[in-house]
């Protein structure tokens, strides 16, 4: 049974800019996602911590202009303990009152993740010190796939649960290609005590090569018919119709299973979202009336 409804809650994660033509990029994508009327949004940080001056920017830009509710990412790699709580203070003094809270990937070049000799040496360290400030709404993130680093999958279960235990309110899971991936996970969470909501992160696929290159990097299994589908196309619009298609079954699906809201991950790209947001229901607002005068 499908589920067309605008109800369900919404939130877009973007990228910070790094040249004149990306910052169009992403204000052109913000603009066209804030008239979904999304929960938050939010800005990432690069590789090793490398766009964090961008972010904050960003965070701050996005907040004043458009009076949306901002999650900034935040994360342990090449930073002291007071430069990353400093940023926390940083987004708080924006008005952000939501932070992504990682461990954060190792810097290009660099195998693994290694803590700065001052700094938190993981994610749940990193909670811990933002629960206590009392400032902020905690999100973190959860694997469906597990992730490459972890023993098992029931290892990152066990670390979610003590994420939760931290203090974080809310986990958004990296992306996945199946419904029955979340799902699954969902329910082993439930069995492991996990009570935290758990929020699907959704990737509208928008080039399936280099999403299988990315998925591989990252632990997320590419299901084999979905590759023989995308092979199948001949077209970029017929590639584009599959993109949409899938991902639209893949939202509706978890909204039929009670799934109450969707993180989409753009890459500054709204098209895929937008079109795929419209094609379960959602309403789209006038561009006057979610900029903030």
């Amino acid at each position: 049974m499908s589920v067309i409804r605008e109800s369900f809650g919404l939130s877009f994660e973007f990228f910070p800019p790094q040249s004149l033509e990306a910052s169009f990029k992403l204000w052109s994508a913000v603009d066209a996602l804030a008239g979904l009327s999304p929960d938050f949004v939010s800005v990432t940080y690069g590789a090793g911590g490398s766009t964090r001056e961008l972010t904050r920017s960003a965070v701050s830009v996005i907040r004043e202009n458009y009076g949306l509710e901002v999650a900034g990412h935040l994360t342990c790699v090449n930073a002291s303990r007071q430069e990353v709580m400093d940023v926390a203070k940083g987004y708080a003094e924006s008005g952000a009152k939501e932070i992504v809270a990682l461990r954060g990937d190792a810097p290009k070049g660099v195998d693994s993740f290694s803590a700065h000799p001052e700094g938190f040496v993981s994610s749940i360290e990193l909670i811990e010190a933002l629960k206590e400030t009392g400032d902020f709404k905690i999100r973190v993130g959860a694997y469906p796939h597990k992730h490459p680093e972890a023993a098992d999958d029931q290892a990152d279960i066990e670390f979610l649960k003590r994420k939760f235990d931290a203090g974080a309110d809310v986990a958004m899971t990296q992306f996945f290609f199946e419904a029955e991936d979340f799902l699954r996970f969902r329910d082993r969470c439930e069995k492991a005590g996990i009570t935290g909501k758990i929020t699907p992160g959704i990737l509208p696929i928008e080039n399936w090569e280099k999403t299988k290159k990315f998925s591989a990097r990252c632990g997320t299994l590419t299901p084999q018919w979905m590759d023989k589908a995308f092979q199948n196309t001949q077209t970029p619009e017929e590639t584009r119709m599959l993109s949409t298609a899938l991902c639209t079954e893949i939202c509706d699906d978890l909204l039929c299973e009670g799934v109450e809201d969707l993180h989409f991950y753009t890459l500054n790209d709204p098209s895929l979202t937008q079109d795929v947001c419209r094609a379960l229901g959602r309403k789209i607002a006038s561009p006057a009336l979610h900029k903030v005068a």
